[in-house]
């Protein structure tokens, strides 16, 4: 019965140890030539078991070689064709997948992912996990042309540019020709945008590109062709009803600025006459005019407008001289007066 009982939870303890060290992935995946890919490789980390490595092998014609390894002394890239072009992840644990950049057609096979953890009891546990992998070569599509910013409708002297895109395998080669597929064309450029950088008039035309890759059926597209409008200047040319009213309201502002500098001037002239005038009278009248704002700086003769008074102190003799000079100046005043009076009243 122990032994029944000891059984039972190896099993069970097996059992979970299996479902958490479970390797998740695919078993079949398709690969584009020159593009990436990711083979998935994922399991549950748990505190039981500690990762001791992980290794990637391609078996090809039953022959396998190594191709990644990482151990306690880092990562390993093993055979020389996959030298900077494979890598694992380090920021998620558990996450052992393999990324292939750069896919080339042998690269197909089968890659197995075998992950191997210790134990707290020092023991080795082993699991593995097997994807197959096909490289194909994808045919381009039919390429799509796009206008820039300013549309297929663009002024003269702009810049623009056309942009040709096709899905596919890369690398994906590209030609433009101006003039329609089947016609008389012109090879412009061998890049997948046809850049313009001040356009001309006879830049106008049908444009259309081809599109190309190495696939296994060697099919080129051809994009639909679309017409690149320049917009010169006689496109862009008013009506001679306009032109000739623009030209007559253009006189009239001459004219009527013309006018106004005339009218100035005279206006201005007439003021340094009435100045002029002004001035000469002035001086007949013994002024001075300084001419500066129009003013004048009068100066009247000496005699009219000297004063005789002066600041110094008089005597009392003199007060009294002056004050008997009025009294007897008034006394023979009044006597004059009667005496005027008296002969009128004679007969």
């Amino acid at each position: 019965m122990e032994k029944l009982v000891w059984l039972v939870v190896f099993m069970n303890s097996f059992t979970t140890f299996h479902a958490i060290l479970e390797l998740i992935g695919t078993h079949d995946t398709e690969g584009t030539w020159k593009s990436s890919i990711t083979l998935p490789c994922v399991y549950e980390p748990s505190q039981d078991f500690v990762q001791q490595t992980v290794i990637w092998t391609l078996f090809q014609d039953q022959s396998p070689a190594t191709v990644f390894r990482r151990d306690s002394s880092g990562d390993h890239i093993l055979l020389s064709q996959y030298r900077g072009r494979v890598s694992m992840p380090n920021s998620m644990p558990g996450d052992v997948s393999l990324e292939i950049e750069k896919l080339e057609v042998r690269d197909s096979g089968h890659y197995t992912c075998k992950v191997t953890w210790r134990a707290q009891d020092k023991s080795l546990l082993t699991r593995e996990r097997t994807t197959t992998v096909k490289v194909v070569k994808v045919a381009v599509t039919k390429p799509i042309v796009r206008p820039g910013p300013l549309g297929f409708t663009v002024p003269k002297g702009a810049r623009t540019s056309l942009t040709c895109s096709a899905k596919g395998s890369p690398p994906i080669t590209y030609r433009w020709f101006k003039g329609e597929p089947g016609g008389n064309t012109v090879l412009v450029s061998n890049h997948a945008i046809l850049m313009f950088d001040s356009l001309r008039t006879s830049d106008t035309g049908k444009y259309y590109c081809e599109a190309e890759n190495r696939a296994s059926s060697q099919v080129m597209q051809q994009s639909d062709a679309v017409q690149l409008t320049v917009r010169g200047y006689q496109g862009t040319s008013l009506p001679l009803y306009l032109i000739i009213l623009i030209v007559v309201l253009c006189v009239a502002v001459v004219c009527v600025v013309i006018a106004l500098v005339l009218c100035k001037r005279k206006t201005k002239k007439d003021n340094l006459n009435e100045i002029t005038d002004h001035n000469s009278k002035n001086l007949t009248r013994g002024e001075t005019c300084s001419g500066v704002n129009d003013k004048c700086t009068y100066e009247e003769a000496k005699s009219r407008g000297e004063n005789n008074y002066t600041s110094q102190p008089v005597k009392e003799n003199e007060y009294e001289t002056i004050g008997t000079v009025k009294k007897n100046d008034y006394a023979t005043l009044r006597k004059a007066t009667a005496s005027e009076y008296e002969l009128g009243d004679v007969p």
